[in-house]
């Protein structure tokens, strides 16, 4: 037996992603067909982050393996985690024991069951990464790490538009540049009761670009 837990957001009108949606064709136009079009930003919504998003010669998305994005992941399970707390490398050592090399890693607050993606809190309340926590976890060589929270502290700042140097988005700046593919803002990890399941996140096929949207499901056996 199998269980699919859906780990992606709808791709719907929020306050920090405008989306552009219209009928290209419809019914009531005598259109044959009804189209759909869309527009909205690839780091945006359930997405990957490629290298080439900080690293103007990093990786693209046609450099991906899919293999890095498929397979077996560890849940490094933060449930209960306090608003605006620092997650120190300790923290992730004492949750993440079972995390093993090529592991897709996947961090689990069930974040956005206090707060919806839609609420400034989400972002100004939020826990986030230590450097030396994204450390440790390049240090045991992800295939990839996802997070159900904005992971790097100074995300709060662009809510508020600050600019802030690189080096501050230390989950970017550390295990982005490492080569390793980041999975942003999942949801529904509440539903993911194993510490170890199997991740398909699966970016949409858009040739040379920095990152792409992404429908991530959980399967747990």
């Amino acid at each position: 037996m199998r269980r699919i837990i859906d780990l992606t957001y709808p791709i719907e009108d929020h306050f920090r992603w405008k989306v552009e949606r219209e009928l290209a064709a419809a019914f009531e136009r005598g259109d044959q067909f009804q189209i759909t079009r869309l527009g909205f930003a690839t780091h945006g919504f359930t997405h990957i982050d490629a290298p080439s998003h900080i690293l103007p010669d990093g990786p693209t998305t046609s450099d991906l393996r899919l293999e890095s994005l498929v397979g077996d992941a560890a849940i490094i399970d933060l449930s209960g985690i306090a608003a605006n707390t620092a997650i120190s490398a300790g923290t992730v050592a004492k949750a993440g024991g079972h995390v093993q090399t090529g592991d897709i890693v996947i961090f689990k607050t069930s974040w956005d069951e206090r707060f919806p993606l839609t609420s400034r809190n989400f972002w100004t309340e939020a826990p986030y990464l230590t450097r030396e926590a994204c450390e440790w976890l390049v240090l045991r060589e992800p295939a990839a790490v996802g997070f159900d929270f904005p992971q790097d502290q100074p995300i709060r700042d662009f809510v508020d538009g600050r600019k802030v140097p690189i080096a501050q988005f230390v989950s970017h700046d550390v295990i982005l540049r490492s080569g390793r593919v980041l999975i942003e803002y999942l949801c529904n990890l509440g539903a993911v009761k194993s510490p170890r399941i199997e991740i398909c996140a699966l970016p949409l096929h858009i040739p040379k670009s920095d990152g792409a949207p992404a429908r991530v499901i959980a399967i747990e056996r």
